[in-house]
């Protein structure tokens, strides 16, 4: 643990024993004994959870008062308030004023470590759905630019409503984006969104992850799980069919009971939580195996949504890489890039966009075949050819004909520059135009730079 907690307290004693414990756990544990002091070490320190008595005496603000003043500054700062006796009435108003919790005096050092846990996984989890946010905010609808059209109408029909949610297609396809377009156009946008990866862990783990535990006789083991860190919000079950199947019957009975318990406790736990699930895998054959429940699947599959690989939406390609790339393209880079079957889908095109402003690094320059990945030019002469030439017939079909008629009479004007290094002379004998209107034709279609051209 790294994580550093102020106690503010102006019993000297108090400090330093909740000090000693605070440091014997791994944290970092700083004190102050008034509020000049305590506003000293949290501008300066930046402290992850603050534990403060309500009552200072020799403090020009008391606790209430730091607590108001702080969260005003650091909405997600999470604060224990600690009261004596005579004072629980004040320390609830103090959580309605935005503190995580209280613990009266005299306490105990395990209930105390419990809840500094769970104020700083909550904090943990605010801070997390902020930047989320934010970044979902700061990208608009950019962020979900890979989500087809006519899925995106299905997705904001069911939004709206708290029905369960199976969504299918081969992997790296945008399964997760739209589970959080479904989760960011809802009513419970402003909650937690969680993702249990279920290949990730084994059976063990993976129950921990997901219900949390209880503390166990040598007071060790409390966690909270996924279901109570998402309470209110949406929970992404990614590739569900690898559920173990002891699994598998917990989440069924917590579908059918909107309820669970955790790990070594009998004690029922509300919770209100949409799922949502995603695979990539054969659901058929997971059901026909019984590698998977069918009584889970219908479960589950109330509103079916399937992704399409990438391949048989290649329209979608260039409005992608418009939406994702700094950089502009050729028309033949372009093209090329859309040809391509991408086997790893969405998320393939995101790597090979990376790989390409990691390697050019000037944005305003125009990425050409030449400047994508070796995946897309690393191949014969002879076969590139072939490739080049279904490369430019694919593009022409996308265009109207003026449009195809110009970039047909660029690229093979280029072309014949090239065979003649330039010399515009000898390229206009060769194709037949005076050499005046041949320069005006290349001028007029930008063909070459200043630096290619040979007026000789």
């Amino acid at each position: 643990m790294h994580e550093t907690i102020l106690i503010i307290d102006d019993e000297k004693d108090i400090c330093m024993l909740i000090q000693g414990l605070l440091e014997d756990e791994g944290y970092t544990a700083l004190t102050a004994h008034n509020s000049e002091d305590a506003y000293a070490i949290i501008e300066n320190d930046a402290p992850d959870l603050i534990i403060q008595d309500i009552w200072l005496q020799g403090s020009q603000d008391d606790g209430i008062r730091i607590l108001k003043t702080i969260k005003k500054a650091y909405p997600i700062l999470p604060f224990i308030m600690i009261s004596g006796h005579g004072t629980v009435e004040t320390a609830v108003s103090a959580i309605k004023l935005g503190a995580y919790d209280f613990i009266e005096k005299p306490f105990q050092s395990d209930r105390l470590l419990l809840m500094i846990h769970r104020a700083l996984e909550n904090a943990t989890l605010k801070q997390q759905n902020k930047e989320l946010k934010q970044h979902t905010a700061q990208r608009g609808q950019s962020f979900f630019a890979e989500i087809p059209d006519y899925t995106r109408q299905l997705l904001d029909k069911v939004a709206s409503t708290n029905s369960r949610i199976l969504i299918t297609g081969e992997a790296g396809s945008g399964k997760n984006i739209s589970a959080q377009y479904i989760h960011e156009k809802s009513a419970r946008a402003a909650m937690p969104f969680m993702v249990l990866n279920c290949v990730s862990m084994d059976y063990e783990k993976l129950e921990i992850e997901l219900f949390g535990t209880v503390q166990n006789n040598q007071g060790k083991g409390t966690r909270s799980g996924l279901l109570e860190l998402v309470d209110g919000g949406t929970l992404l079950l990614d590739e569900v069919m690898s559920l173990p199947v002891e699994t598998q019957g917990k989440i069924l009975n917590f579908l059918q009971d909107a309820s669970y318990h955790k790990i070594g406790s009998n004690h029922k736990i509300p919770a209100d939580i949409r799922i949502i699930a995603t695979t990539s895998t054969d659901v058929d054959q997971k059901l026909s195996s019984g590698d998977f429940r069918e009584d889970l699947y219908y479960r589950l599959n109330v509103v079916p949504v399937h992704m399409p690989p990438l391949r048989e939406r290649k329209q979608d390609i260039v409005e992608i890489i418009a939406h994702y790339s700094p950089f502009s393209f050729s028309d033949l880079a372009l093209s090329k890039l859309r040809v391509y079957e991408w086997p790893g889908n969405i998320k393939q095109l995101h790597n090979v966009l990376e790989w390409i402003s990691i390697m050019n690094e000037n944005t305003d320059k125009l990425i050409d075949i030449d400047q994508l990945p070796p995946e897309f030019s690393g191949k014969s002469s002879e076969n590139q050819s072939e490739e080049d030439i279904l490369t430019f017939v694919d593009i022409t079909l996308q265009m109207g004909l003026r449009e195809a008629r110009e970039c047909f009479e660029r690229h093979y004007l280029l072309a014949q520059v090239n065979k003649f290094d330039g010399n515009i002379s000898k390229t206009a004998e060769f194709v037949g135009m005076e050499r005046s209107a041949l320069h005006r034709k290349l001028k007029s279609l930008d063909v070459f730079s200043n630096d290619k051209q040979n007026v000789a």
